[in-house]
């Protein structure tokens, strides 16, 4: 009977311990996933990037672009309309002043051609009866049947009207080939070159027609001829720019067709007065060419032109991008300790649009804070 009394005393302890177990758990569990959650629901601590200021050259500069053209070129055309029974030259061959690069054949106009005939027939009689004249007046004078003032008259007569006949004749020749008897070998059939360069452009056939230039036609342009060693850039600029820029700046060309090369060149000309290009005003700038590589530049290569506005060489700086304002100044983030920045003023100076200099209040040794970009939310 004793032992059954201790057996019911200890039991209700038993019970009591476990129920004291499972609530010492219980809290246990309810604490450490609330810690976890806590912990979770912090915000990891910001890992900012640095960057050192450092020495570079820095420069400031506008963009224009263009094409490479030759300073001189020049157009050849024929003093006379017909058609091309010759072309002597070709696209890209070098010719010298002088040269004859085309043959044209005469192909007159009829009423121009009887209205010349008509004019030689008549010119013809005239002498013919002048000669006449002239002859029996003649032995009458030589036998002193008539004065000399009186045969003079004669003399003038035949004398014009020979002129008159040759004049006739050198017109209907012209008409005809293009050349009178009195000009010999001297041709306006055949076009010769006004210049030293090369043939950039043949744009007619043999069989072509071609058209005189004169007072009231620009003509048919036989070939294009360029001195291709004295070359030129021309290019745009927006009027946004222009006030920026002067004669005798350097510039920099970029020429699409030359890879891994640049060409230096010297703006020469700005125009004083802009045209309107889809929407915008733009004004016309030249530049020389200075040829100083072996590349050979060829007539309306495609081009950007730099031109520097400010150069400096090894000055401090930093990225432009990590500049932040306050109200009219300008400072950056300075790391004052682990990933703790503070703020510093500082003073700036020429920019690139990617650098810029650093005249007052940094040193090679900061490290400047990158400022970050937050993540976008969804939908955003």
């Amino acid at each position: 009977m004793k032992h059954q009394t201790q057996n019911k005393g200890i039991k209700p302890i038993l019970k009591k311990i476990g129920i004291i177990s499972l609530i010492t758990l219980l809290a246990v569990v309810f604490a450490w996933t609330f810690y976890f959650l806590y912990e979770k629901s912090q915000k990891p601590p910001e890992d900012f990037k640095t960057v050192n200021p450092f020495d570079t050259a820095i420069i400031k500069k506008t963009v224009a672009t263009g094409s490479v053209t030759p300073r001189r070129e020049v157009n050849m055309k024929s003093q006379v309309s017909g058609i091309i029974e010759k072309l002597y030259i070709e696209a890209g061959q070098e010719i010298k002043q002088g040269d004859v690069i085309a043959k044209i054949k005469i192909i007159p106009n009829m009423l121009n051609l009887a209205n010349a005939e008509n004019r030689v027939t008549a010119a013809q009689v005239n002498y013919d009866n002048s000669k006449i004249e002239y002859d029996r007046n003649k032995i009458l004078f030589d036998q002193n049947v008539i004065s000399k003032s009186e045969f003079q008259s004669y003399d003038l007569r035949i004398k014009s009207n020979l002129t008159e006949l040759e004049a006739a004749q050198n017109q209907l020749q012209i008409i005809k080939e293009g050349v009178s008897r009195s000009e010999g070998a001297v041709s306006n059939t055949m076009v010769k070159s006004t210049i030293t360069g090369m043939v950039l452009d043949v744009p007619v056939k043999e069989g072509g027609q071609v058209i005189e230039s004169n007072t009231f036609n620009e003509g048919t342009t036989i070939s294009s001829v360029a001195n291709m060693g004295e070359m030129i850039f021309e290019g745009k600029l927006d009027e946004s720019e222009v006030g920026k820029v002067q004669a005798g700046m350097d510039i920099v060309l970029t020429i699409g067709a030359i890879d891994k090369e640049s060409f230096k060149a010297k703006l020469e000309y700005i125009a004083p007065k802009g045209v309107t290009e889809n929407g915008a005003i733009q004004f016309l700038i030249r530049a020389s060419i200075n040829k100083d590589n072996s590349a050979f530049l060829r007539a309306g290569y495609s081009a950007n032109a730099d031109i520097i506005l400010a150069k400096k060489d090894k000055v401090l700086a930093i990225p432009e991008s990590v500049l932040q304002f306050e109200k009219e100044k300008v400072f950056v983030e300075v790391e004052a300790g682990n990933q703790k920045f503070e703020k510093r003023f500082i003073k700036t100076g020429l920019s690139d649009g990617i650098n810029i200099e650093v005249l007052e209040g940094l040193k090679k040794s900061d490290k400047i804070k990158i400022p970050g970009i937050d993540k976008p939310e969804e939908g955003d």
